[in-house]
């Protein structure tokens, strides 16, 4: 399989993977902008895009649209995160232009009808109150919250409902000639496809727009700090982020193979102390999330009110603990399993659009996979202990709470507890 990469003349990229032996393909288009570019009285406008993208065009109605990749028995949908929105589609070899064609059109000739705006409102102010009413959902948000106060990365993707009810045509117009310039976008795609086919429709697409300035958003500071909501709900909802690499940060891969070992799966510590030892819960975690310039390494838990106090005590002794008997078979199973995950995730085209889009976006090429795994294998049991003693001991921490936690221990417990 080889990849293949053209940038047009206004700085618009593609990148191409042929997938022998498959007859399907997944094609999009992935723009680097998203809740993080907005500015305080926008928060919500880069998702409200996003939905918007679907509601007409000048050439095609709402459901013109819909049944363009139906009607061959595609599949489409979008995103929208802190750094990205992403236009995307699944269909056969044979329909891949018909798909970029619906994309570019969704893209280039938004049509923003009034009441079309009125009727997604509603939509997504219907998504923001079932958020609101998904605790393992809205709980991370407000980490974030917490995380980066009042900053872009700090604030929510869907926005608050007083904002997404004042967003306007011309609100949504002005975010577009803002920050859709071709700079900022990639058309990815892997599987059934050929890379000529698709430069050539890209630059009839997208080869006349003109160039926009590239905007870097402001740099994220991690501040870190606490916020309980009670609610009497049936499960206490515990949060716990600290301060991590960028994604460009070599040390990224250290940090990953780290929250893996500590609550990546089932033979994780947090897993097997928490829940199989102790039954103190039913879901505990531990993840990495990465951005341009800063990261965070995430433990959730859901527990009873009653038990997280214990829950929250035995996580940071078990942080503690890494530090100092992070073993080598724990180190080497936690490769395994991102190594693994990397490589299963190759077979899908679908997730190697996504791949060639997130590498381009960071490192403008797609790294091969044997290099990856080769810094996957580079991460040493000393440098995970290493990364787990500083995390503990120094990296700036934010905790939210939701439900019945008026017994959780503070953050500034926790904090003693890390220092003890």
């Amino acid at each position: 399989m080889t990849v293949e990469i053209t940038t047009l003349s206004n700085g618009f990229r593609i990148a191409t993977e042929h997938m022998p032996g498959l007859q399907s393909a997944s094609v999009g288009i992935w723009v680097t902008v998203g809740g993080r570019n907005e500015r305080p009285d926008q928060n919500g406008i880069a998702h409200f895009l996003e939905h918007m993208a679907f509601k007409g065009t000048a050439k095609r109605s709402t459901l013109e649209i819909a049944e363009a990749i139906e009607d061959v028995g595609g599949y489409m949908n979008a995103y929208t995160s802190r750094e990205t929105t992403a236009y995307y589609a699944r269909v056969l070899g044979e329909d891949v232009g018909l798909a970029i064609d619906v994309i570019g059109d969704i893209l280039l000739n938004p049509l923003f009808e009034p009441s079309e705006i009125d009727v997604e409102r509603h939509v997504i102010l219907q998504e923001i109150g079932q958020a609101l009413d998904t605790p393992d959902d809205v709980i991370f948000d407000w980490l974030q919250e917490r995380a980066y106060p009042g900053q872009a990365l700090g604030r929510t993707i869907l926005g608050p409902p007083e904002q997404v009810s004042r967003f306007s045509r011309a609100d949504l117009r002005g975010f577009v000639g803002e920050h859709y310039g071709p700079g900022n976008m990639i058309l990815a795609a892997a599987g059934a496809l050929d890379h000529a086919a698709v430069v050539r429709q890209a630059e009839a697409l997208f080869g006349a727009m003109a160039a926009l300035p590239l905007q870097t958003p402001d740099p994220a500071l991690f501040q870190g700090g606490e916020t309980r909501h009670e609610k009497p709900l049936e499960q206490a909802h515990f949060a716990l982020g600290f301060e991590a690499p960028d994604y460009r940060d070599p040390a990224i891969y250290t940090a990953q193979v780290y929250a893996n070992a500590l609550g990546g799966g089932m033979s994780s510590r947090l897993f097997q102390e928490i829940r199989e030892k102790r039954g103190l819960c039913y879901t505990i975690f531990a993840q990495t999330g990465a951005y341009a310039d800063t990261g965070m390494i995430t433990v959730y838990a859901g527990t009873s009110g009653e038990e997280l106090p214990e829950l929250a005590g035995i996580t940071i002794d078990e942080m503690r603990r890494a530090a100092d008997d992070m073993s080598e078979a724990e180190v080497a199973r936690a490769k395994a399993q991102m190594k693994a995950g990397l490589l299963m995730g190759l077979e899908s085209p679908s997730n190697r659009a996504e791949r060639l889009a997130r590498m381009m976006q960071i490192w403008s090429r797609v790294p091969a996979p044997d290099e990856i795994v080769e810094k996957i294998d580079a991460v040493t049991t000393r440098s995970v202990r290493d990364f787990a003693g500083a995390t503990v001991a120094e990296a700036s921490a934010a905790l939210a709470l939701y439900g019945p936690v008026d017994k959780a221990p503070s953050l500034g417990a926790l904090n003693e507890r890390r220092a003890a």
